[in-house]
């Protein structure tokens, strides 16, 4: 009988299905919407020190305040596409075994002897 952490939890669902990262905004959109946003935040209180005509101004704030909704809505969905890579990835947690990046990892921490004694292969490198 499995423990109840040992189970995975399922996939993150977008729209009733599964989260690709394929589909949806990208990382380039979310740049431009940044890029974007930016350049209209510092032209909106520049148009009403200017002196230019209401309407403009207005229009200005309006299309900042929409493209701030767009750029949060699209940064919530790149955040989702992140935790579901790395649901992906992890180690589950039952698992006893350690991963090839664990045993990686401590085998660089550990100072290699000169004459093999710590190498239970007998120096060539090779397990059996």
């Amino acid at each position: 009988m499995p423990t109840q952490g040992a189970v995975n939890r399922p996939p993150i669902q977008y729209k009733g299905a599964d989260l690709e990262p394929e589909r949806g905004p990208g990382l380039g959109c979310f740049r431009f919407q940044l890029l974007v946003l930016f350049f209209l935040v510092i032209l909106t209180p520049i148009s009403v020190v200017a002196g230019w005509p209401e309407a403009i101004s207005a229009i200005l704030l309006f299309v900042v305040i929409a493209l701030l909704l767009l750029t949060g809505q699209t940064m919530i969905f790149l955040m989702r596409l992140i935790a579901a890579d790395r649901r992906t990835r992890r180690r589950p947690l039952g698992s006893t075994t350690k991963t090839v990046g664990e045993l990686e990892d401590a085998a660089a921490a550990r100072p290699a002897s000169p004459d093999g004694a710590d190498d239970p292969a007998g120096g060539d490198g090779v397990r059996q």
